[in-house]
């Protein structure tokens, strides 16, 4: 073992690898995070996240959920499809939970796990970006960047930062979709009461979340459209949004805070190499459609800190720790991405028949609560659901 060597490694501070830091500290463990981002950006990113309830739950064992304090609560999530009988309805109150989950900016989240990081005394080292990482002679090599390239040599290399180094392995499972998502921020006629839309369309979904007294908008459809959409006028944004949506909460009567991104799948698994482990973005990115992709990669980044903290003396990294860690997340991922696939594929098309078969699949979701309750349970809390 090099002299100067660590036993953990993450690169990323997001809130994926300060999740898996905290967790490593608060165990007794010592991690180091490395950080690309200057040491006094600003964390003010208003990009909206859907916390599940399962994601509170973890954030609450952590000491972080304290910390925030703008989460607006999701309670009941209507289902549906443009154009077709079928709606369902999940709530909060038939699990016998406070909510089905929660929204809040990607900048609060942030805040509340770097004040925590602080407060525990997590080292951290921020301008350093891991752009390579590999397993030489029985350790993870990684290949700093930053003003001072150096190398770093420790027992397991976590990969947080959303795959951006220059070795992210291709993906096993890829899919573009041919779809951008239209972001926003929305006003309704009706208060929300804590009431969240998923509405299928044939150009792709509709989103809807409760956050504060507004609705934070995901808004699908093919690139060329959502090109137009975006460039829309103020009153011609929120007629187009009225006429694809509906009017189940009124009026709309503003929008604010545009922005478009593209949409794929690109799944590439934890299990990429002994001594150097991906999670979160690294290891997979998810269509939007029922909000799996962020509360995977913190459940991602919890089992990989238990899987550290149950690990032998002397086996921390080895193949068969992170192996045993891998094939646990399929057993969570593979799933969870399958349901969020299916339903883009199923609910995108315009065949009569499968626009029929929606309709039936809808009602029968409503018809039959121990449905309603698995997908609830696999939504909320992914295998363990």
């Amino acid at each position: 073992m090099p002299e100067a060597a660590e036993n953990i490694v993450i690169a990323g501070a997001g809130p994926v690898g300060a999740v898996c830091a905290l967790a490593l500290k608060q165990g007794g463990l010592d991690p180091l995070v490395l950080e690309a981002r200057p040491v006094d950006a600003p964390l003010n990113d208003r990009r909206t996240l859907a916390l599940s309830y399962g994601s509170r739950l973890l954030l609450d064992r952590l000491g972080v959920w304290a910390r925030i304090g703008d989460a607006t609560p999701i309670t009941r999530i209507h289902i549906s499809h443009r154009g077709g009988l079928g709606r369902a309805m999940l709530s909060a109150a038939e699990e016998k939970l406070p909510a089905l989950g929660y929204v809040l900016s990607y900048g609060e989240l942030a805040q509340a796990l770097m004040d925590e990081l602080k407060a525990a005394s997590v080292r951290m080292r921020f301008g350093v970006e891991a752009r390579r990482a590999q397993a030489q002679g029985g350790m993870a090599e990684l290949q700093l960047g930053g003003d001072a390239p150096e190398i770093l040599h420790a027992r397991l290399a976590v990969i947080a930062d959303g795959g951006r180094g220059e070795d992210t392995p291709p993906a096993k499972w890829s899919h573009d979709y041919a779809q951008v998502a239209v972001v926003a921020e929305v006003q309704t006629e009706m208060p929300h009461r804590n009431l969240a839309y998923e509405r299928f369309t044939p150009g792709g979904p509709i989103a809807l979340l409760p956050k504060g007294d507004k609705y934070a908008l995901v808004w699908v459809n093919a690139p060329d459209e959502a090109a137009r959409i975006a460039q829309l006028s103020e009153a011609d944004f929120l007629a187009e949004l009225q006429r694809r949506f509906g009017s189940r909460q009124g009026r709309f009567l503003a929008v604010h805070s545009r922005g478009q991104f593209p949409l794929r799948l690109d799944y590439r698994g934890t299990d990429a190499g002994q001594h150097v482990v991906r999670i979160g973005n690294a290891a997979q990115t998810l269509h939007p459609v029922a909000g799996q992709g962020f509360n995977l990669g913190l459940r991602d980044a919890w089992e990989l800190a238990e899987s550290c903290l149950q690990a032998a003396p002397g086996t921390l990294g080895s193949a068969a720790q992170l192996a045993r860690f891998a094939a646990g997340r399929r057993r969570d991922a593979l799933p969870g991405i399958g349901f969020t696939d299916f339903l883009v594929r199923a609910f995108s098309t315009t065949n009569p028949i499968a626009h029929h078969l929606r309709g039936l699949g809808l009602m029968a979701l409503q018809a039959l609560p121990p449905a309603r309750h698995f997908v609830a349970r696999r939504m909320l809390f992914g295998k363990n659901g």
